[in-house]
C-alpha cells in the first residue's frame, strides 16, 4: 500500500544530512515565471537543472540572471515534458532528485516534506493534491474527472490506493532509476516514473501537495489527447508485469528518529 504523509506546515527547513539535492526544472518558454521559483528555492542544495524545452522566449537569460549558478540543459531527444525530465535526470549528479515545474504552479516551500520522506525510508515521495492540505487552483472539472477515472483504472489493475498520479512535484532517490528507465516524451512521464517504482517494488510515500494557478502564458496539456497517452501507458504498464520482483528498503532511512510529527518510517508502506 501507498501511505500519506500528514500535512507539517512548520517545516521549512531542509535537514539533508549531507545528502546532495538536485532540482530538475523542465521549462518551455517560462521567462516571465521563473521570477516566482528560481528566487524562493532553499539554499541548502547541491544543484539547480533548468532543462530547456525548445524555449524561443528568454527562458534562459532570465534563468542565469535570477540564479547564477543554476545548470542549465538542453533537451537531448525530442520534445516535451518526457522528454526533457529523461534529459534532467542524466545530467542531475545529486543523491536526491526533486521534479518540479517552472509555471509558478510549484511551492517550493514544500520541498522539506519530500525530503524528509525520502529519509524516512521511501525511495519515491509523489505529490497528491487530495489528501491533507493538498489541493489545486488550477485543475478543471473535467480534468479533474479525468484524473479521478485513471487513477481508479491504476489502483484496480496493479492493487495500489493511489490517490494522485499528475502532480508535477514530486522527489526520488537517484539510485531507484537503476532499476527501469524513464522513455516516455509527454505529460505521462509522471504516472510512468510512478508506476515503473510501484512494479519494481520500491516504498512510495504520499505527500500533500498545493497546485497554484499557473502565473503567465497557457498550459500545453490537451486533456483528451494527453488523458489517451496516458491510459495507453497504464494498460502498457500493466501488460509488461513486474519488471523487478524483491522488495527494496532504503538504507537511508533513519530507523529511531521521528519525523517531526510525519509518518515515522515504521508506518510508510510498501507496494505490493
Amino acid at each position: 500500500m501507498v501511505v500519506p504523509v500528514s500535512e507539517h506546515p512548520e517545516s521549512q527547513r531542509i535537514e539533508h544530512s549531507g545528502v546532495r539535492i538536485s532540482i530538475v526544472i523542465p521549462a518551455h518558454n517560462e521567462a516571465r515565471n521563473l521570477h516566482y521559483v528560481l528566487p524562493h528555492l532553499p539554499e541548502s542544495l547541491h544543484e539547480v537543472i533548468l532543462v530547456n524545452d525548445h524555449s524561443t522566449d528568454e527562458t534562459v537569460e532570465v534563468a542565469r540572471k535570477l540564479l547564477p549558478a543554476i545548470h542549465i540543459v538542453d533537451t537531448e531527444r525530442g520534445r516535451g515534458k518526457g522528454a526533457a525530465l529523461q534529459t534532467g535526470f542524466r545530467a542531475a549528479t545529486g543523491d536526491i532528485i526533486v521534479m518540479m515545474d517552472a509555471d509558478g504552479s510549484s511551492d517550493p516551500k514544500e520541498i522539506p516534506r519530500f525530503i524528509q520522506a525520502l529519509q524516512a525510508g521511501a525511495y519515491l515521495a509523489k505529490g497528491s493534491r487530495f489528501i491533507g492540505d493538498g489541493g489545486s487552483a488550477d485543475i478543471t472539472p473535467l480534468r479533474r474527472l479525468g484524473s479521478l477515472v485513471l487513477i481508479s483504472i491504476t489502483n484496480r489493475l496493479f492493487g495500489v490506493r493511489f490517490t494522485d498520479m499528475f502532480c508535477g512535484f514530486n522527489a526520488f532517490w537517484k539510485s531507484c532509476l537503476d532499476y527501469f528507465e524513464i522513455d516516455c516524451n509527454g505529460f505521462e512521464v509522471e504516472a510512468q516514473l510512478h508506476l515503473r517504482i510501484c512494479k519494481a517494488n520500491l516504498e512510495i510515500a504520499e505527500v500533500p501537495s498545493y497546485e497554484h494557478a499557473r502565473i503567465h502564458g497557457a498550459s500545453n496539456f490537451r486533456t483528451f489527447r494527453d488523458g489517451w497517452r496516458v491510459l495507453k501507458m497504464i494498460v502498457k504498464e500493466w501488460a509488461n508485469g513486474h519488471s523487478v520482483v524483491r522488495t527494496v528498503r532504503m538504507a537511508h532511512a533513519q530507523e529511531k528518529q521521528g519525523w517531526d510529527g510525519l509518518v515515522i518510517p515504521e508506518q510508510i508502506g510498501t507496494v505490493q
